[in-house]
């Protein structure tokens, strides 16, 4: 088994909902790349994070990209379901269209998370082949096989088989 960043053992050897936001603006899609996770040397994937108790997921999402991006989002319509499992880690994650209405691309950090404990290296806007040039490993599972971002798009209510 590849062997676990220990900057993830928060999150490890438990069920974690998760809500995520595919922003695409001037055919670039906004992601976040995260310290190695599982067996990879970095992780690319789209801006989102834990759903906490009593909050709804447009307001997760909106908390999420602001935290990592430091921008401001309206949340459009579901898209699509995702299981991600990678033992020890296990999330099931919601997936929504958000359109940037502020804010200014930064490099967020995760609260839950000490300074020298953070997975958020780096926000970028990327364009399809710049995404598609990034390792399978190194990249969500959901982004793996894009030929273009229409394709997230249109996945809306599917769930993404393991």
């Amino acid at each position: 088994m590849p062997e676990l960043n220990p900057k993830t053992a928060a999150y490890a050897d438990k069920l974690r909902v998760r809500v995520c936001g595919i922003c695409i603006k001037n055919d670039k899609l906004l992601l976040v790349r995260h310290g190695s996770t599982v067996g990879n040397t970095a992780f690319w994937a789209p801006p989102g994070g834990g759903l906490q108790y009593g909050e709804t997921m447009q307001a997760c999402l909106k908390r999420e990209i602001l935290e990592e991006t430091g921008l401001e989002v309206k949340v459009e319509r579901f898209l699509f379901v995702n299981e991600f499992l990678q033992p020890p880690l296990h999330a099931i994650e919601f997936f929504f269209e958000a359109n940037v209405t502020g804010g200014a691309l930064k490099t967020g950090a995760d609260p839950e998370a000490a300074e020298g404990g953070q997975l958020i290296e780096h926000v970028q806007w990327l364009t399809i082949k710049e995404l598609q040039a990034i390792p399978f490993p190194d990249k969500h599972r959901a982004l793996q096989l894009l030929l273009c971002f229409d394709d997230l798009l249109g996945l809306k209510h599917h769930f993404i088989p393991t």
